[in-house]
């Protein structure tokens, strides 16, 4: 269950996809699988290869992004996705959900 965002800022987020940007929405998320995990930033991108690269680009495997049109997206999480916020340097999601 994802909570912490908005309309807008989810609907800012699709448009971004939507047009082949690499977008970044973090928000609070629990799921019992990921014990200790509480939030989520999801990696969208409606141009496959460009998201294949981003990934490929983070040392990370392109087989986990969820090909879920319109909004392709892989989910990044735990340091990964602190280390990731960091070097794109989104410190109001960082900041916003505690991962600093």
């Amino acid at each position: 269950m994802a909570f912490g965002i908005n309309r807008q800022e989810l609907n800012q987020w699709k448009q971004a996809v939507s047009r082949g940007e690499i977008a970044y929405l973090t928000h609070y998320w629990l799921d019992p699988r990921f014990p200790g995990i509480k939030t989520v930033t999801k990696v969208g991108c409606n141009d496959l290869v460009r998201l294949e690269d981003w990934c490929l680009q983070h040392d990370l495997s392109p087989d986990y992004i969820h090909h879920r049109p319109p909004f392709p997206h892989f989910d990044l999480l735990g340091h990964k996705q602190r280390e990731i916020l960091i070097q794109e340097q989104l410190w109001e999601q960082l900041e916003r959900f505690r991962l600093l």
